[in-house]
């Protein structure tokens, strides 16, 4: 297709189809607008890395959009919806791009006044086979920038520890084992304290949190010995974050949890003891947003007061978040991430953890990094982690490998890593095993008495998880325990409190949004359900009980992306009576990780959404007693290997694996790896 009106109307039909965004067709019309000459590849291309973007890839790679346009793109979406019959057909995306090569591709969009390669100011910038918006291009350099200059600051960091103290502290706070295993908590925390730089990733259960706490009690015990020795030296001024509310209230009790197992030493001195916080705030909410902008108040202008930052679950910040984050950080501190590299990335665009983390797991540690490692803990680092031409980057990250949450005996342990591997044999084996923390469901398809079993549990199984309701269990304490109109409001923040925290021990979740098998048509069926057996009463749209999400950071209410509230009865007095009535409130935890309820008025809420079931990538963050994880029967790009790891891993006690029509699904999608596009240290 060589004509651009002909490139342009299809274009639009693919806007009006659902295929692209109104955005991604705004941003070739711009362009066009402003460049009326602009060829219909670039058109395109540009249509595409608008796309890409709002699917969280950085870039539009070239190549691997040629490769296998259907995955790299996922266009047509999903396709789970039934067809209308009345839509004409038109070319799709690997129509169109049969026979274009990369290089070809690449020549096509050589147009100086609109593609660069970042040294002019082109609103697009190419790179090699990747193809940015200038925007994310920055956002990336600036990480990439960032990062290499705190690791190059990492030597100046490492002459002010002295070794001699390090090596005793660290044999304090990590006292041998007899198990012959290597410690690589202990190997994680020598290295972050020596780093202006660190990574410490692992999966559920291998000890980040405990890592992390062990490092700091470490760090202010070093800085703490000093002020007893120099004047003006004071503790180290330290503060903890975390993408979301919900993953910021799980890292503070995580931490306060972690705190109190910490040796004795530090037990007894109340100076160190105190030095270590406990308080967690979210990212926003660190960095100081402003209304209506995309910039915060704390940049490289005006850092952050602090030394230590460390950032909990790292997989869900994305590029643009990280790059605030690197820029707004004083030079002299030290940076440290905690996350699980197997996750989903985060829903925005960009995959920092994931590239970041991409040579993990095989170590690539220097012959000097693993003598330091050795002198300074003890521990044995095996010869397969070691690289002679390791990276420095590689040097600043630590995998845990250990889980001390799924050992031998944990079916969900086992079912995670055999996913995370891509072993096909060793699922079914996991299945056929029998473990008591796992369930698998086969249906051909999904009727109610399904969905009823599993949604609200059958008591007639003795199988089934004892002393989980499902979605009955904060449905009942919602009726039953409401308190009295002319109840206190502490009384009222103990009823949600016990609400809210009884809805997060059972949750569904979907691969898909749209479809039968997606969480729109499934919360339609789940409200129909609850209806029927009247568990809520949904006559108005804030009925009681209704739990909801919010889709959209709201800084005037301090509510951010991922949040989940409820909708309860509230006591307000009626400003013409003066009588107290019943009125509609919902009810947040409170995003500070204090364990306290903010109660909104429903129409102070602008972007929401019903939330019996959830998305896997809306979950990330959270735990639940018991997760029921529910795969499509058709293949699709967004079913892969991080998607059923993440849900897989949201189950703390119990998992149950729901199949519609097709018993190899799992395995097809673990056979399937995300593939991010980006060039963050490539």
């Amino acid at each position: 297709m060589t004509d651009s009106k002909e490139m342009l109307a299809l274009l639009e039909q693919w806007v009006e189809r659902g295929w692209l965004r109104e955005v991604d067709l705004a941003l070739v019309r711009f362009f066009i607008a402003e460049v009326p000459e602009t060829p219909p590849a670039l058109m395109l291309a540009t249509a595409l890395v608008s796309h890409q973007l709002g699917r969280g890839h950085v870039c539009l790679d070239l190549e691997n959009t040629l490769l296998d346009p259907y995955m790299a793109l996922s266009l047509p979406p999903e396709q789970e919806d039934e067809p209308n019959p009345d839509q004409a057909e038109i070319p799709q995306p690997c129509d169109l791009l049969a026979g274009w090569t990369p290089s070809g591709w690449i020549s096509a969009l050589n147009h100086p006044e609109l593609v660069s390669d970042g040294q002019t100011r082109t609103p697009l910038v190419l790179v090699g086979h990747r193809l940015y918006l200038r925007r994310y291009w920055r956002y990336e350099r600036q990480v990439e920038q960032q990062i290499q200059q705190r690791i190059e600051n990492s030597a100046a960091i490492a002459s002010e520890v002295p070794e001699a103290e390090l090596k005793t502290t660290l044999n304090a706070l990590f006292p041998p084992a007899d198990s012959g295993k290597t410690d690589w908590q202990k190997i994680a925390c020598a290295l972050a304290a020596r780093s202006a730089f660190s990574i410490i990733t692992g999966g559920p259960g291998t000890g980040k949190t405990t890592t992390v706490v062990r490092l700091l009690a470490l760090l202010q015990s070093i800085a703490l010995a000093k002020s007893s020795s120099v004047d003006n030296v004071r503790p180290l001024q330290i503060r903890l974050a975390a993408p979301t509310g919900k993953a910021a209230a799980r890292l503070k009790e995580s931490i306060s949890g972690a705190i109190s197992k910490l040796p004795g030493f530090v037990q007894e001195n109340a100076d160190l003891k105190a030095s270590i916080p406990t308080e967690v705030t979210t990212l926003h909410r660190l960095l100081g947003t402003r209304p209506d902008s995309r910039t915060f108040r704390h940049n490289a202008r005006n850092p952050l007061p602090l030394d230590v930052l460390v950032i909990d679950e790292g997989s869900m910040v994305d590029l643009e978040m990280m790059a605030a984050l690197l820029m707004a950080l004083p030079p002299h501190a030290r940076l440290v991430l905690l996350g699980d590299k197997d996750q989903l990335a985060s829903v925005e665009a960009g995959s920092v953890l994931g590239e970041l983390c991409r040579r993990a797991r095989a170590g690539h540690f220097l012959p000097e990094t693993v003598r330091w490692i050795e002198a300074m803990t003890g521990e044995t680092v095996e010869s397969s982690l070691c690289d002679d031409a390791g990276l420095p980057l590689d040097q600043h990250v630590v995998m845990l490998r250990e889980s001390r949450r799924f050992d031998a005996s944990s079916g969900i342990g086992q079912l995670a890593d055999a996913v995370n591997a891509g072993n096909t044999d060793k699922i079914h084996e996991v299945f056929a095993h029998g473990y008591g923390d796992l369930r698998r469901h086969d249906f051909p398809t999904l009727e109610e008495k399904e969905l009823e079993s599993i949604l609200l549990g059958d008591a007639d199984d003795d199988a089934s998880p004892q002393g989980l309701a499902g979605l009955a269990g904060y449905l009942n304490i919602v009726r039953r325990e409401r308190p009295p109109l002319d109840a206190d409001k502490a009384a009222f923040d103990a009823w949600a409190t016990k609400v809210l925290n009884a809805h997060g021990r059972f949750q569904l979740l979907c691969a898909l949004r749209n479809g039968p098998f997606g969480v729109k048509g499934m919360n339609l069926r789940i409200e129909s359900l609850l209806h029927k057996r009247k568990l809520i009463q949904p006559g108005a749209s804030w009925y009681e009980g209704r739990p909801v999400l919010v889709t959209r950071n709201d800084y005037r209410l301090e509510l951010m992306n991922g949040d989940i509230g409820i909708a309860l009865s509230y006591p307000v007095r009626n400003k013409a009576s003066g009588q107290i009535e019943w009125s509609s409130r919902v009810a947040f935890p409170k995003g500070d990780g204090s364990g306290g309820i903010h109660w909104v008025l429903p129409s102070r809420l602008l972007s929401t959404e019903t939330v019996f079931a959830l998305t896997v990538h809306k979950s990330q963050g959270s735990e639940f007693e018991h997760c029921a994880l529910l795969l499509p029967p058709v293949r699709n790009p967004i079913l892969t290997r991080e998607l059923v790891y993440t849900g897989i891993t949201r189950g703390k006690s119990w998992f149950s694996l729901i199949c519609i029509g097709n018993k190899a699904i799992v395995e097809e999608a673990s056979a399937r790896t995300v593939q991010r596009s980006g060039g963050l240290f490539a």
